[in-house]
């Protein structure tokens, strides 16, 4: 039951419609007997700044920001988190007084998903796929648990190349790289771990990849993407095709959604089992979808 004092939070995104966050947050809600409300709102690109503060006025506890505001959002927050800082991307907003404060829960989201599908980091050559909010985050979790090397592959080589500097400076070491998507056929031929960021192949368009190259895909052993709708994505198949083994968001979605959660109600904790439950049902919204 929700009454007049729950705490009420959302998602800001564009768009928004494929999303899992509200199912997934009140569930938490309902399992951890937490007063609390989250809803969905797009938002378009030229009215950000209107959400975030909207969002204040109105009184929401926080909100979670997904493609493509994460970085949109930063100029309006009070204060950063330090990963969100160093990483130069925010997904979820934490009201405090005067104003809502930006982290970033998608680094370690998506590196307890990448343990639970045993892709070790450490001394690996990695390819990251994309150069926005996301890859900004996987770039951070490759760098913070010592990853050989990474390739920043992106549309744009000068983005691709400026997370790339920024990552070198950071970790005061020239782990990183990068070039154009169009020049993956110049990668070395070794083999290789990947982090697919974009959000090529998420739904509607789930014919889509970021290299249809079946070639592209030879050398990839690991692959995670972090799109979870649809639940395979036609990178997926084509890392399995080749040989690869590949994983899809889900979990990644879970576990920052578990630290988002968390910010906003640090009175609670989601238990293992309540993330257990989450996910199945998780997985059969999204066998849902695909019918």
């Amino acid at each position: 039951m929700i009454s007049a004092k729950a705490r009420v939070c959302g998602l800001m995104g564009c768009p928004v419609e494929h999303s899992l966050s509200p199912l997934m947050h009140n569930f938490f809600a309902q399992e951890t007997g937490v007063d609390f409300a989250y809803v969905p709102f797009k938002v378009e690109e030229d009215r950000v700044e209107d959400a975030v503060r909207g969002a204040y006025a109105l009184n929401l506890a926080g909100m979670n920001v997904t493609v493509p505001h994460k970085q949109r959002v930063i100029p309006y927050m009070k204060d950063l988190d330090a990963a969100a800082r160093a990483i130069g991307a925010v997904n979820t907003l934490v009201r405090e007084k005067g104003g809502y404060k930006g982290y970033n829960t998608d680094a370690p989201g998506l590196l307890r998903a990448m343990r639970d599908a045993d892709m070790d980091i450490a001394g690996k050559d990695w390819l990251l796929i994309g150069a926005g909010g996301a890859a900004k985050a996987a770039a951070f979790v490759l760098g913070n648990e010592k990853a050989a090397s990474v390739v920043v592959v992106n549309r744009s080589a000068d983005r691709a190349r400026a997370l790339a500097e920024d990552m070198n400076r950071q970790f005061q070491r020239n782990f990183m790289s990068a070039m154009s998507l169009e020049d993956y056929r110049t990668l070395p031929d070794k083999e290789w771990q990947a982090v697919q960021t974009t959000s090529v192949g998420m739904y509607p368009d789930v014919q889509k990849a970021p290299v249809e190259d079946r070639g592209f895909y030879r050398n990839i052993r690991n692959a995670i993407d972090v799109i979870y709708t649809p639940a395979r994505t036609r990178f997926m198949d084509l890392v399995e095709e080749a040989g690869g083994k590949a994983v899809n968001g889900l979990n990644m979605l879970i576990y920052q959604g578990v630290e988002a959660f968390e910010l906003w109600n640090p009175e609670k904790k989601v238990p293992r089992e309540v993330i257990e439950k989450a996910r199945q049902l998780m997985r059969e919204a999204l066998e849902g979808q695909s019918r």
